[in-house]
């Protein structure tokens, strides 16, 4: 009888691997924070109904097993054996859009809720048999709750660990006392601006940048302990936000010299709590800047320009509808090629070609130039670098996949850069068609820039695809409202289904736009 308690204890816990990765990856996806996490649970369930379905069954088998055998261990063994069986099937069927990364933070989440689940099978087999018939749906849940107390215990353990990184990588920075740092932040273009800096700078200079979406303190600290070596001239550094303070707390860690705000607007709406906050936060990259150092800013954004800035450093300002501006786009053309214009700048015209797409692209570029000047880098080597940079993954860049031509504008889609896209698809040949599932983390005012989205698209987009039936009716009603022909929108629950349809409909002449792509999180 012990050895069969034991057997079914194990095969209980065993049960409990699928939800328990599931919870983790949700988890991750919500940046490990409590709060978001929370939020996630109550939108979409603890598990979906199909994970409280089976349970129940599989409780009725539970209860079965229990009259046939009269032993509750033997119907704990049975239904654990069951229930494992049926999750590592459904599990072998899944794709994600972003997997889980196991890190050394989720291993040692892994291990903290594998010891919290052995204790809870401890207390299970202390309980009468008759309430152990529920075990099997206990095993859907109990994952999920078993977040909260592993998030406690693991939080002093993470603490220490990142001050000892983050001190380390102070102290690496303060090695390099001659390196000069730029500073990146905007709530959107952060990256496409970082990466485009990058290729203009590192013409001229031995230039590090911060890898991939690398913008946060464990991020940073993590590009300076393992990358940084003592031949780099420039450190590149974008900087990510989505609370108050954050901005500041890494002004105070990279200390740049160059500080550079692609744009301000109302992405993470819901954890700032205000657009004021986020304007405030992200132009602490200008505030906190030295007395001698450059703040360069878009001003073609309104909330950049209509900032009053108080720290009294030199500011460099660019813009292609702005007029007023030190360096301005004009003379723009682009197409399935690229782009063209000309740069006005120091009472000069320059022209340049870039493969990069779209208005935006050409901001980022602009700021990169006022970068480059401020380096001092002569204009022939600007223009070069701009000619020959190559695309932004997943940012509007062109790509051929199985022959069919695509603009992937995957990476975190903003109102200002979807529109901008849209665009960019209206200039493009063949059948213009969209994949989108919306913008996200907008707050209260999130349905209504959805609804704004989807009255652009009408004269940009031949064919919309809108992915997520729960998370896109505000677009699909500004199509509505703008007139567009209905017969022409396709509301697909997942993104397979959306490419099994362009696979079937479209043609190698046509355009596919890939405008933004959901972690797993929001895919429901």
């Amino acid at each position: 009888m012990k050895i069969l308690t034991i057997i079914g204890i194990c095969l209980w816990l065993t049960s409990m691997l699928v939800p328990g990765k599931h919870a983790l990856h949700m988890f991750q996806q919500n940046r490990y924070e409590c709060a978001r996490f929370t939020k996630w649970l109550r939108e979409n369930g603890l598990a979906g109904a199909g994970q409280y379905v089976l349970p129940a069954v599989l409780s009725a088998a539970t209860a079965a097993a229990r009259l046939l055998w009269g032993q509750g261990a033997a119907a704990l063994a049975v239904s654990g054996a069951v229930l494992t069986a049926v999750r590592i099937v459904q599990e072998r069927g899944r794709s994600y859009i972003k997997p889980l990364v196991y890190t050394n933070r989720v291993k040692r989440q892994i291990a903290v809720m594998a010891g919290l689940a052995v204790i809870c099978a401890a207390g299970l087999n202390l309980v009468p048999v008759f309430f152990r018939i529920s075990a099997p749906l206990l095993s859907a849940c109990l994952p999920w709750l078993l977040i909260y107390p592993m998030a406690v215990i693991t939080a002093p353990i993470e603490k220490a660990g990142r001050t000892r990184y983050l001190n380390e990588a102070k102290a690496i920075l303060n090695q390099h006392a001659d390196l000069i740092r730029i500073g990146i932040t905007g709530s959107y273009g952060k990256t496409s601006t970082k990466n485009v800096i990058q290729s203009i700078v590192s013409e001229q200079y031995m230039s590090l940048m911060t890898p991939a979406s690398y913008n946060t303190p464990m991020g940073i600290t993590r590009t300076i302990r393992e990358l940084l070596k003592p031949i780099h001239q420039v450190f590149v550094c974008e900087m990510g936000a989505d609370h108050v303070g954050d901005i500041t707390e890494l002004m105070n860690f990279v200390h740049p010299s160059i500080g550079v705000v692609t744009s301000i607007g109302p992405q993470h709406l819901q954890t700032f709590g205000s657009q004021d906050n986020i304007t405030r936060e992200k132009m602490q990259m200008i505030e906190l800047l030295p007395p001698d150092g450059t703040g360069i800013l878009n001003y073609d954004n309104e909330l950049i320009r209509a900032y009053e800035i108080k720290n009294p450093v030199r500011i460099l300002t660019y813009g292609i509808r702005c007029t007023d501006v030190d360096f301005r786009a004009v003379d723009i053309d682009y197409g399935p090629n690229g782009s063209s214009f000309k740069v006005q700048a120091e009472g000069e015209s320059h022209a340049f070609e870039s493969k990069l797409l779209g208005e935006l692209n050409i901001l980022n570029i602009l700021s990169a130039v006022a970068v480059a000047r401020t380096l001092a880098i002569p204009w022939p080597r600007i223009q070069r670098a701009v000619r020959e940079m190559k695309q932004v993954e997943h940012r509007l860049e062109k790509k051929i996949i199985g022959g069919y031509s695509f603009i992937d504008d995957a990476f975190n889609a903003n109102p200002s850069g979807a529109a901008m896209a849209l665009e960019v698809l209206a200039k493009m040949p063949g059948k213009r068609i969209i994949v989108t599932p919306g913008m996200i983390e907008l707050g209260e005012r999130q349905d209504e820039i959805n609804h704004t989205f989807g009255t652009r698209m009408k004269g940009c987009a031949d064919e919309v695809i809108l992915v997520g039936e729960k998370q896109v009716h505000a677009i699909r009603q500004g199509l509505e409202d703008s007139g567009y022909d209905m017969s022409h929108v396709h509301v697909l629950a997942t993104v397979k289904e959306a490419f099994d349809w362009v696979w079937k409909n479209a043609t190698p002449a046509d355009t596919i736009l890939l405008e933004n792509d959901l972690p797993d999180a929001f895919n429901h």
